[in-house]
């Protein structure tokens, strides 16, 4: 990513220091434009050496965590609001799925209680 901009542009840039479980780090630049979804694919087509034994198979099952909460993949650093020039400190944890409020299964289980409910005249 930076050698694709100017020096100038490098201002612009948002440095995150992505953590690993076993507690490893490394730091990114990246632009207020990047998703989730591409930081993740930024990282896993530049794995660092030093986290050779955390490889995963896919970009797709890696996970920022920032704040305490998962970040979905079309959240970008700019809708963060992260500071420019500061270095901004991720989790990032290899997962399948995210949490979700409205998935699926709880709809699910709210048709499930709502048929279980019955009416005494």
């Amino acid at each position: 990513f930076s050698s694709s901009f100017p020096n100038s542009a490098f201002y612009l840039q948002i440095n995150l220091r992505l953590i690993l479980v076993s507690g490893k780090t490394k730091e990114f630049l990246f632009s207020p434009n990047d998703s989730a979804a591409d930081i993740a694919k930024h990282v896993y087509d530049n794995w660092p050496m030093d986290w050779e034994e955390e490889q995963v198979s896919s970009p797709n099952i890696l996970r920022l965590i920032y704040q305490g909460r998962f970040l979905h993949g079309n959240v970008t650093l700019g809708a963060l609001k992260l500071p420019f020039g500061k270095t901004t400190v991720m989790h990032l944890v290899a997962r399948e799925t995210l949490p979700e409020p409205n998935s699926q299964g709880q709809r699910n289980r709210e048709k499930t209680g709502e048929s279980n409910c019955c009416v005494i005249l």
